[in-house]
């Protein structure tokens, strides 16, 4: 007697998400295309909360300008606001203090760290794992009080000014002091919260394997930041920046490009960026924190790339009598989100252009990586 064999009904389906929707931390449109609980494929729609800040800036006196961008992003406001400056810097060949390059360092992998830690949390949060991120929150909450106590303000702290940092943003003993202090205890707590999140078993098998974004395609699309470090490429601008010559540092990379490696990429990338804190902390050096020996005269196009939380940001500008001309502005969320399409593109890249970038993966497993945070 011939055995029946069951029949397979794959059920399709079309989930819409945004632009509004608690899942979703940018203003943007996704169509899910899913089948049996599968993501098979997304369609993505950005640009519906576009408010013109590049046009908005066309004329401003520059100083007015580089404030304007704190408000191109809560999340990254320091990041913005540094790239402006140091685009005018750049262009007027201002020379920094150094204890203000420190200074902009400490609050540019401050602000790393809690948008990394934002990431886990939400991350920790969508699979339903509410203790892991408030684990991560509560972690997050000791760098937003260190931004405060530096800035003044939990978000848009008015840090870099052209020449360096504002002077209410210097760095006493006292601050010093809080900030090593601090250093340990995130340490401790993100060494505990990564200990438990890979010891997860459940956790890790419902991130493992899924999500996946191959090297090759990562390149093809441009992606940036830990997500492409996530597929194994070690590209981290940090280490073409002047402002990071004295700091010691890994880039961190993972090899698979799933959503378990992005998570682990915020995770290891957490203890680089408290040993840079850790490290400028020690080493500042005494002076003053601006530089306001400058003259302003017109200049060509400028251009600043620097290393940012999510990828590489990129500034410029014309200066003409101290205004700003033809201002344009990229952020790595737009090359990241479009990564989320991927598979409508198509894989065409050379090997001859991947193994211009390519390097060999670190941390390969989760074991390696629990060895690693234990050190």
């Amino acid at each position: 007697m011939e055995e029946k064999v069951p029949r397979s009904n794959i059920i399709e389906t079309e989930i819409p998400l945004g632009t509004v929707h608690p899942a979703a931390l940018e203003p943007y449109r996704v169509r899910l295309f899913v089948e049996d609980e599968i993501v098979q494929e997304a369609e993505i729609t950005i640009g519906v909360n576009h408010r013109g800040i590049e046009r908005i800036m066309e004329g401003l006196p520059v100083e007015k300008g580089n404030a304007l961008t704190e408000k191109i992003c809560g999340i990254c406001s320091n990041s913005h606001v540094w790239n402006s400056c140091r685009t005018a810097e750049i262009g007027l060949d201002i020379e920094l203090p150094e204890r203000a390059t420190y200074i902009r360092v400490i609050m540019g992998e401050l602000e790393r760290l809690h948008s990394h830690f934002l990431y886990l949390a939400h991350g920790c949060e969508t699979v339903a794992h509410e203790t892991f991120s408030m684990r991560v929150f509560y972690l997050r909450e000791i760098v937003m009080e260190l931004l405060a106590m530096i800035g003044g303000n939990r978000v848009q702290y008015g840090c870099p000014i052209i020449g360096g940092v504002r002077p209410r943003c210097d760095l006493n003993e006292a601050k010093l002091q809080r900030l090593k202090d601090d250093m340990d205890k995130l340490e401790e707590g993100l060494t505990g919260f990564a200990e438990r999140f890979l010891a997860d078993s459940i956790l890790i098998s419902r991130i493992t394997g899924v999500g996946v974004l191959p090297t090759k395609q990562a390149i093809k699309l441009a992606v940036t930041g830990p997500t492409l470090r996530a597929t194994g490429v070690a590209r981290d601008l940090r280490t073409n920046m002047y402002e990071y010559d004295d700091f010691d540092f890994n880039v961190v990379t993972q090899p698979d490009g799933d959503v378990k490696s992005n998570l682990l990429m915020r995770v290891l990338e957490s203890f680089e960026s408290i040993k840079i804190i850790r490290q400028a902390v020690a080493n500042i050096p005494e002076g003053k924190v601006v530089n306001r020996d400058w003259e302003m005269f017109d200049t060509d196009l400028i251009e600043s790339y620097i290393e940012v939380p999510r990828g590489t940001l990129y500034h410029s500008y014309a200066l003409e009598s101290g205004r700003i001309r033809h201002c344009i502005i990229r952020t790595p969320s737009m090359a990241n989100i479009g990564a989320m399409q991927y598979a409508c593109i198509g894989d065409h890249i050379t090997d001859a252009q991947l193994s211009i970038v390519q390097c060999d993966p670190c941390f390969t497993c989760t074991d390696r990586a629990i060895e690693i945070i234990r050190r």
